[in-house]
Order: C-alpha cells, then sequence, then structure tokens
C-alpha cells in the first residue's frame, strides 16, 4: 500500500522538476535574445535622439527630423552606396563560384578533395587580419593599385568559402534518384541542373548568398587593408568616432538591418510554402 501512494508523489515530483528546468530554459534562451538585440535595439533607439551636439551618446530628446536629414553627410552616403555596390557585386560572383564549388564538393571524389575542404576550413577558421594582410601584401607585389576592385576581390575571397560549404551540406543530403529518374526520361545534363538539381539546392543557394551579403556589408578589417582611398560604411564610421557619430549612421544601420529583417523573413516564408 505505501509502494502504490509513494509512485504517484515521486512522479508528480519529477514532473514539477521538468517544469522547472523547462521554464528556467526558456528565460535564458530569452535572456541571450536580449542580450544580442540590445546593441540594435540601442542603435534604433539613438536615430530618434535630439542631440545637439557631434556626439551622439546622451539622450537629449524624441525627434523625427534626422530621418529626413540622411544627406547631411555625401561622405557617408557615398560610402553607404560603395558598401551595397561592393555587396552586390560580390555577392554575385560568390554565389555563382560558390555554388558550383559546393555541388562539386558534395557530388563528386576527385584528387585533392581533401586539400580542398581543408582550405575551405581554413579560410574560414583564419583570422581576418591574417587574409586582409596577406591580400595586401599580394597587391603590392604585384602592383595593383588598391580600391573598389580590389575590395571586392577580397570580399569574394573570404565570402567564397561560407557559400560552398553551405551548398555543399545542401548537395549531400540529395537523393540522386531524382535526377537519375529525370535523366532517364529524356533531360539533358543541363535540363535536369536547370529543372531539378538547382530548385532542390536553391535553399542552400540562398542562404549561401545572404551569408556572404551580411559578411560583406559590415566587414572591416580586411576592407581597411585593401579599400585604398575607397570608404565603406563600417569605414566611415570607423573614421567618424574621433569626432562623433551623427545620427543618420543610426538611421542607415537601422534601414540595413530593416532590409535584412525583411529578406530574412520572405525566405522563412518561401521556405515554408516550398516544403
Amino acid at each position: 500500500m505505501s509502494t502504490t501512494v509513494a509512485a504517484p508523489s515521486t512522479a508528480g515530483r519529477a514532473k514539477s522538476r521538468s517544469r522547472v528546468a523547462d521554464r528556467l530554459l526558456r528565460g535564458y534562451v530569452w535572456l541571450i535574445i536580449a542580450w544580442l538585440f540590445l546593441p540594435i535595439t540601442v542603435m534604433i533607439v539613438f536615430g530618434f535622439n535630439d542631440t545637439q551636439s557631434k556626439s551622439n551618446v546622451s539622450w537629449q530628446g524624441f525627434t523625427f527630423k534626422w530621418w529626413g536629414r540622411l544627406g547631411d553627410y555625401p561622405d557617408l552616403t557615398g560610402a553607404v552606396v560603395n558598401s551595397l555596390l561592393i555587396a552586390l557585386i560580390s555577392v554575385a560572383i560568390t554565389t555563382v563560384l560558390g555554388t558550383l564549388m559546393g555541388l562539386a564538393m558534395g557530388r563528386y571524389r576527385f584528387r585533392g578533395q581533401g586539400t580542398t575542404n581543408l582550405v575551405m576550413f581554413a579560410a574560414i577558421s583564419s583570422p581576418e587580419i591574417v587574409m586582409g594582410a596577406s591580400l595586401l601584401s599580394l597587391f603590392i607585389s604585384t602592383g595593383v593599385q588598391t580600391g573598389f576592385a580590389t575590395v571586392v576581390v577580397a570580399h569574394v575571397l573570404f565570402s567564397l568559402s561560407f557559400v560552398a560549404i553551405t551548398v555543399r551540406a545542401r548537395v549531400v543530403g540529395l537523393d540522386p534518384s531524382i535526377e537519375e529518374a529525370a535523366r532517364d526520361l529524356g533531360a539533358s545534363t543541363w535540363a535536369t541542373f536547370r529543372l531539378v538539381t538547382l530548385p532542390m539546392i536553391m535553399p542552400g543557394v540562398v542562404a549561401g548568398a545572404l551569408l556572404a551579403f551580411a559578411l560583406s556589408i559590415d566587414d572591416f578589417v580586411i576592407t581597411q587593408f585593401t579599400s585604398g582611398s575607397t570608404q565603406t560604411f563600417p569605414l566611415w564610421i570607423w573614421g567618424a568616432t574621433r569626432i562623433g557619430v551623427p545620427p543618420q549612421v543610426n538611421i542607415l544601420g537601422t534601414l540595413i538591418f530593416a532590409v535584412g529583417v525583411v529578406i530574412a523573413v520572405v525566405n522563412t516564408v518561401l521556405s515554408r510554402r516550398r516544403t
């Protein structure tokens, strides 16, 4: 009789501990999310700060006036345009090359594949200052003038590995029998790739492209080594910190963040619809 009474009591205590553990885990996750979003929230809020000086570090009131004065700093606007152009060009090149590399690495076996994988992961794990310094040495030794083009080349090189590895992870999980069925039904190699393979690996391609764009738009270290006289958004902010960062920087950062959120949401919705 005592055993029958004790069993439910033990099960109840176990369930209670499980609920407490679940709540603690949820609270920990939300705490980490809040910590990650705190700098972004500060950036957004200080875009509405009615500051009366170049130093935008203390709250002085709420205003929308800075949103209508984004063109007050032509150099800042030009730097943002440069960052967007560099990111778009490098993403276009990196997505094509990285997709082909990821497809080859995930589908085929070839001599030197292990070395290729090692180089890919080494490019990801190595500090940015190593790649920046090595690229600068390469450009100087070959007599190449640093500027817009060299920044694009640098961004392609350091983001290529991210795209290739992301696409390869998608390719490894594909069922090759689907492509074989398409070829058995008369589809050419190009038609099979365009109508069967590419749609199946498209989530990996999009994820790699978005990752490459994010890496390019906010890169500072490698860009600093290879930019020459070209100004990008991160470089402009770094130079402005000596005299004060205007609220327009916060606004432009908010707009870039908002565009990234919209793209991520749209990609998530489309992925769910495909599923």
